[in-house]
């Protein structure tokens, strides 16, 4: 069952709140002793709540994004009152947070239930490990990374846990993910979801988002979340049409430029091949697919250089107390935005602001850029992060993540699609990028790709 079917049967008390939790919690103790998605729980709670459920009076409860007594899984960077907040990091395990952070507390006024938090990996990531619970395990096969750093979230969700989850981005963690378990992860336009309030309210990299199963479940789940709120300076208004009425009427976006690798990095070959035929199908709805791409020159050092720059503004008050209960690849980030100077971070905004002007010419022709979400398929969940793509050796542990974080720094919206499996049966998701404040069609033309892969309705066939 869809989040969209789902709710609908909950407006209609088809279905009561208390039916979809209890449904949740048995599939979760099922599943998740093999997944380990969701660690922290607050089933009696949930179950009280969906007891006690009431729509509120006037026309919130008819509005786009009424949730009306969904359960969801909530992402453990964010807080959820009377639950901690670990952010997979032993300095945090015993942190519990007092309210619940702007985020989820919109997605509870919105109809929400948390039923429980996914994992993620310390701190920040893209494989879903750490020392305070472990690793979670790939749906599609045990022995395989989710990815991150939205990976309990994305996991959950494919084994058939929660209808919805949230998620955030900032190189990659809602895209990586679900492209990683077959589902859908949005990385929405800067400022179109409010974030909780932070040290740092004024950076663009960092998005709070939607993971649902397939396109419709996202769209609803942003009309849930997009709002503004003042306590988020980058926030804007809803749009007047909302995301789920843009998708149940689709439309084809009339051009597409396709890259495997954006002119600027390594790709797996049977990746290429899978991605490259999914956005060829475009050209069957309409569409006009060319191999035109802007230039991404100098976008791995200007997401180096500010990536480094934000963990160390967030995390860097840590290392000198905790030095030795952080993982090494947190100090490493931590210690080179520590270290490197203003000409360094200068010139990272010069070759960003560079980078979106020839963005901008390249939508003034195109609706859309494809390219794969990750270079590779779903790598051994025992391995901390790859070294190599396609036989070219990495420098560093987000290096494999490119396809991702160059995206990043254009500020647009940015989403992943199931489009295919390896011969082996690992999931591969296409990216697309949409124009600036470009949610909705974006989201539309997502559902068009998904109708022609078909993926939406495969799950995995593992655990049984």
């Amino acid at each position: 069952m869809t989040a969209v079917e789902a709710v609908r049967l909950l407006r209609s008390h088809e279905l009561s709140p208390l039916d979809l939790v209890d449904a949740s919690i048995a599939r979760i103790e099922a599943a998740d002793p093999v997944i380990n998605a969701l660690p922290l729980r607050r089933f009696e709670a949930a179950r009280e709540e969906a007891r006690n459920f009431r729509a509120p009076a006037g026309d919130e409860s008819a509005a786009p994004g009424w949730l009306a007594g969904l359960p969801i899984a909530v992402k453990d960077y964010n807080d959820v009152a009377g639950m901690p907040t670990t952010c997979g990091s032993p300095i945090l395990a015993d942190a519990v947070a007092e309210r619940s952070d702007l985020t989820v507390a919109r997605l509870q006024r919105r109809g929400a239930i948390a039923l429980a938090k996914s994992n993620v990996p310390e701190f920040a990531g893209a494989n879903t490990f750490n020392t305070v619970f472990g690793a979670t395990r790939n749906p599609w096969n045990p022995e395989l990374t989710v990815g991150g750093s939205s990976g309990g979230s994305a996991a959950a969700l494919a084994a058939g846990m929660v209808w919805l989850a949230t998620g955030n981005d900032l190189g990659g963690s809602l895209r990586i993910p679900a492209s990683y378990c077959g589902v859908v992860g949005l990385r929405p336009s800067v400022g179109r979801v409010p974030r909780p309030e932070s040290c740092v309210p004024f950076d663009p990299l960092w998005v709070e988002g939607p993971m649902g199963r397939c396109v419709a479940d996202v769209a609803l789940m942003l009309d849930a979340q997009a709002h503004f709120d003042r306590r988020d300076p980058l926030s804007v208004p809803a749009p007047a049409t909302s995301f789920l009425d843009a998708v149940l009427q689709p439309a084809a976006p009339r051009r597409v430029g396709f890259s495997a690798d954006l002119g600027v990095g390594r790709v797996d070959a049977e990746v290429a091949r899978i991605c490259e035929a999914a956005v060829r199908r475009f050209a069957g709805a309409g569409a006009d697919v060319t191999g035109e791409h802007p230039d991404f020159s100098g976008a791995f050092e200007a997401f180096h250089t500010l990536r480094a720059n934000l963990v160390a503004a967030v995390r860097g008050p840590l290392l000198e107390r905790h030095r030795e209960s952080i993982c090494p690849e947190i100090v490493w980030n931590i210690e080179k935005g520590l270290q490197q100077g203003g000409a360094d971070v200068a010139r990272a905004e010069r070759l960003r602001g560079e980078l979106f002007m020839r963005l901008d010419r390249f939508f003034a022709h195109h609706d859309l850029l494809a390219c794969p979400t990750v270079a590779m398929p779903p790598y051994p969940v025992a391995q901390r992060f790859p070294t190599h793509i396609d036989g070219e050796a990495l420098h560093s542990y987000i290096d494999w993540m490119y396809l991702t974080f160059v995206l990043t720094l254009t500020g647009c919206p940015a989403i992943s699609v199931p489009v295919g499996l390896t011969s082996d049966g690992r999931p591969v998701g296409l990216q697309l990028l949409g124009r600036p404040r470009g949610d909705g069609p974006l989201l539309a033309a997502a559902r068009v790709l998904e109708q022609l892969a078909g993926m939406d309705t495969l799950v995995p066939r593992r655990p049984s």
